[in-house]
């Protein structure tokens, strides 16, 4: 008894300290003044520790031998005793008397100095509370003790812990995160919608959770757009290209009989047009990174990689679910060494393309370094294109905003550490188009045999020079491949006889000869693919070959580089997947998240747990983008980031059920295209009678209330101009074009390493240029400047929205570009052809471009305008263009620094179709197409309503 009244004290007078005014005698006071003290205890260990080491560690106390200002916060006598200014940092009970206060607030100190590093109020106050409390620091033991309780928590007032594979450091993996910034790794719920059952009329889910975050802001959905905007607004939406006006006529008069019949038949036919995969493979493809070369300094064609852009299109075509369109792109080439050797499929090596897809080009780079580029990239690529996840933010680290630690990045870098890239050997389906293989062929061939029969002449007078040189010095002749193990005296020098001007047209050549080989192969049955195996010790863009015998007996062993160097190995890791949305991989009781590590079936595992129904980042990630092409934006604002910093869904509740719905529907893309399609939602008009009100409170249409108005995508414009000209080639597939760009951009020297690039040539007739642009050649390294002024994205990074900024240049481009004045005087000649007099054609000329007729102001105004033009156009003569045939190119030789020229053949241009031009027409027809550049100019033909 007697101890226990001594102890009893001695805690009393302790807990005194900090919580004044605590009778010594009152046991009630005592217990809690205890309590107090272990929530001060509790609140110091999980907060305000951690916090002074995040922010104040790295210059106080972090590096032992550079301590700023002779201040440590390592232990609590370093705070009461201070710096090298004498003054306590911290006076137990008095938060005003010591410095750090003063300092932390920014009250003449500034700690931490940076603005982004400075503590927040609620960070100060809480400090604040520690030191009223007399700054309490409990031992090492007794912090563990609250951390240990503290995690076995899911859920405190510092927000929710997610189980995760773990970070480098306990203090990341037991952090905790705002319930809102990890909505996308949890498990899509269904939202019920029983408000619905009863309501006599049909209401479409979509509708029905729109208009209840639109009746809480006191508004409703603008009235419906009239049937002629509809019709212009999903031909457009799904399939790129403005409906005709028989089109129009016909949907207006099924519409007048029965609306709702009409819409839903319209949707079905232009989900069931081959037009339709070519308009939404297209968004696949910005968000894939497509294009025909590798990029950089070389930029060496993917000479078939037009086979993956082909399998894209007819995968939208065929509505292939979306899980097996994933599965595919991750992992065709495992299921392809599966098969039956008799039975195997080449589509699936096609669909592993996507895992050639981005920039890459191993050379002037190491071995290692070029496969940790292609690593780094591939994952990266995986992450934000099926799983919205930016994945480059936790190689270096543990992610910091998100629940992705650096383990799960190295796990899926391991998963495709045994991925090798080649060209393999795939049949021609029956399905792809061959047209023009033979034409295409024999001009490469033209080009290769005039590079070849050049780069003989300098090797042959070279090769002469050389044996000279031998007899000249008493040697016998050796061969040039065997000049490597001479001595330099006894062999002559590596581009005898050849001066400065034919040393650097050999490697012109040189390099011609690799470039237009390579293009070669655009017509084999050969396909831009992966096998798995061990890396090989030489690596080259140029030509890459699966081995005839893969050896897979070599270990595989992968680490997690730290600071993402390779030069810094830390922890071995084997392949796997992300812990943080909880979908197991495997079976392992260990650790679910891992996969086998043998050679074959990482992808296969890794494609199968992307695809799996439970997992909610896959799901949302598609049908957030789907949502995304129809309205212009997303429901949730970053489709390649779903993280904390990412936007978030305006409406959770339509994006969690859509995807729920996609999973049980099949994954059918077709099917979701119809839900949204269907719902009063999308088919209303883009004006509100409240539209001040709205422009004022929701100035980013998030509410939904009307339909954005949007501008045609750099792809639509030209290819809805070739179709109301009547230009338009419709055939699917098949080999790159090449339309009319700019001269000047199509010859300007484009350097590749050691050279430059041979220059753009178009197709040779305007029925193979005027396809659609999805066929376009993509040159990395080489944009065509009508497209990209009008935003077609950069296929170096994913392009997870289209920039649709208004600037400038698209102002000058529509008015005066080659591109623009082709498509008038196309448009031109159809309107004299189909009608006879200038009346007619304007008439016509609106029906075409704008689906509707002219009003008489805009007939008596344009022609009047006509008139005037044809006055003009009877007293101006039109330059004719000229093509040349050939172009002298100038560059520096590399060892002298002093020029040289040489010439390059266009042969294309021999025998070439022009598009009609000015100077191929008459007065009137060029007054007409002053006209129908006008039109082309309009609002109403570039944006959609």
């Amino acid at each position: 008894m007697m101890t226990r009244s001594i102890t009893s004290a001695v805690l009393l007078c302790w807990v005194g300290f900090f919580v004044p005014g605590v009778a010594a005698d009152d046991e009630s006071a005592v217990r809690t003044g205890k309590a107090e003290l272990e929530h001060v205890e509790r609140e110091f260990s999980l907060k305000v520790w951690p916090l002074l080491k995040d922010k104040c560690l790295g210059c106080h106390g972090g590096d032992a031998d550079d301590i700023k200002g002779d201040f440590s916060i390592l232990t609590r006598d370093g705070f009461l005793q201070g710096g090298e200014s004498e003054e306590p940092c911290v006076v137990p009970g008095k938060p005003g008397d010591g410095t750090l206060i003063e300092a932390i607030s920014w009250d003449g100190l500034e700690m931490p100095p940076k603005e982004n590093d400075r503590l927040t109020e609620d960070q100060i106050q809480m400090v604040r509370r520690w030191i009223e409390a007399g700054a309490p620091w409990p031992d090492e033991e007794t912090q563990k003790k609250y951390r240990d309780e503290e995690r076995l928590a899911e859920v405190t007032d510092e927000g929710v812990l997610i189980r995760t594979s773990g970070g480098l450091g306990d203090e990341w993996t037991y952090r905790r995160y705002a319930e809102e910034d990890i909505w996308a790794f949890r498990p899509v719920v269904k939202p019920k919608l029983a408000n619905l059952a009863n309501r006599q009329d049909s209401v479409s889910p979509i509708d029905a959770l729109v208009n209840e975050k639109l009746s809480a802001a006191g508004v409703s959905l603008a009235p419906q757009a009239d049937p002629r905007t509809l019709i212009r607004r999903a031909t457009l939406d799904l399939l790129g290209l403005p409906p005709s006006p028989k089109e129009i006529r016909d949907f207006v008069q099924a519409w007048n009989v029965d609306s709702e019949t009409a819409w839903s038949d319209l949707i079905d036919r232009l989900l069931a047009s081959p037009h339709y995969g070519e308009r939404w493979g297209q968004h696949w493809l910005d968000v894939t990174r497509y294009a025909d070369t590798a990029g950089y300094s070389n930029d060496y064609e993917r000479s078939n990689m037009w086979r993956y852009r082909d399998y894209v299109i007819r995968a939208f075509n065929n509505d292939k679910p979306y899980d097996e369109f994933v599965v595919e792109q991750l992992a065709g080439d495992e299921i392809y060494e599966q098969q039956p050797q008799d039975q195997r499929d080449p589509e699936l090596l096609v669909a592993s393309s996507f895992l050639r897809i981005g920039h890459w080009d191993p050379a002037m780079v190491k071995v290692p370094e070029a496969r940790q580029l292609y690593l780094d990239d591939v994952v990266n690529a995986v992450g934000q294109t099926f799983l919205a996840t930016t994945m480059r933010c936790c190689k270096c680290h543990d992610h910091k905003f998100d629940p992705l630690p650096t383990r799960d990045y190295y796990r899926m870098y391991a998963t495709f550490a045994g991925t090798q890239l080649a060209e393999r050997e795939a049949e021609f389906l029956p399905e792809e188009n061959l047209h023009g293989f033979g034409q295409g062929k024999a001009m490469v061939e033209r080009l290769l045999g005039y590079t070849k029969k050049k780069l003989k002449e300098l090797n042959d007078k070279s090769e002469a020079a050389a044996r000279q040189w031998f007899k000249d010095n008493g040697l016998e002749y050796v061969p040039k491949s065997e000049w490597a193990d001479l001595a330099d005296e006894e062999k002559p020098p590596r581009h005898a006889g050849l001066d400065y001007v034919e040393q650097g047209r050999l490697k012109v050549r040189e390099q011609d000869q690799w470039i237009w080989t390579r293009r070669l192969e655009r017509y084999e049955p050969m396909v831009q693919s992966v096998y798995n195996g061990p890396t090989p010790g030489f690596l080259n863009a140029r030509k890459m070959r699966m081995p005839k015998k893969v050896d897979k007996a070599k270990e595989l062993v992968s680490y997690i580089y730290t600071g993402g160097s390779l030069e810094a190995p830390g922890e071995k890791v084997g392949p796997g997947v992300l812990s943080a949305i909880e979908l197991p991989v495997s079976d392992n009781a260990d650790d679910p998240y891992v996969i086998d590590d043998e050679y074959d079936g990482r992808r296969l595992s890794l494609a199968k747990w992307i695809a799996h129904e439970n997992n909610p980042l896959t799901v949302r990630s598609i049908v957030n983008r789907i949502w995304q092409y129809h309205f212009g934006k997303p429901l949730a604002g970053n489709p390649n980031n779903f993280g904390a910093k990412g936007g978030k869904p305006t409406h959770p509740e339509v994006l969690e059920w859509l995807a729920a719905d996609f999973v049980e529907g099949g994954w059918t893309i077709k099917r979701m295209h119809k839900q949204i399609m269907m719902s009063d939602v999308y088919r209303q008009g883009t004006s509100h009678p409240q539209m001040e009100k709205l422009q004022t409170e929701d100035p980013n249409n998030d509410l939904l209330a009307y339909y954005p108005t949007r501008r045609l995508t750099a792809e639509e414009i030209r290819d809805a101009m070739l179709k109301i000209t009547g230009e338009l080639n419709p055939m699917l597939g098949g080999l790159p074009v090449m339309p009319e760009i700019n001269m000047e951009v199509a010859l300007q020297p484009r350097m590749i390493q050691f050279s430059i690039a041979p220059a753009y040539q178009p197709s040779p007739t305007p029925w193979q240029r005027n396809r659609r642009s999805i066929y376009a050649y993509r040159v990395r390294g080489q944009a065509d400047p009508f497209l990209e002024v009008f935003n077609q994205p950069n296929p170096n990074e994913s392009c997870e929205q289209r920039d649709a900024a208004a600037v400038s240049p698209q102002a000058f481009t529509l008015m005066n570009s080659d591109v623009m004045n082709d498509r008038s005087i196309a448009l031109a000649l159809r309107l004299q052809k189909d009608a006879a007099d200038l009346d007619g054609q304007i008439n016509r000329a609106f029906h075409l471009v704008f689906g509707r007729k002219p009003t008489s102001i805009e007939k008596t105004r344009l022609t009047d305008y006509v008139q005037q033009m044809t006055a003009y156009h009877g007293q101006t003569e039109a330059e004719p263009v000229e093509y040349p045939t050939s172009i002298t190119r100038s560059l520096v030789e590399e060892f002298s620094g002093r020029p040289f020229e040489y010439e390059e053949i266009l042969p294309v241009f021999e025998n070439y179709i022009s598009d009609k031009k000015a100077s191929d027409v008459d007065a009137d027809t060029r007054a007409l197409a002053d006209l129908c550049l006008m039109l082309f100019n309009s609002n109403e033909f570039v944006y959609v309503y």
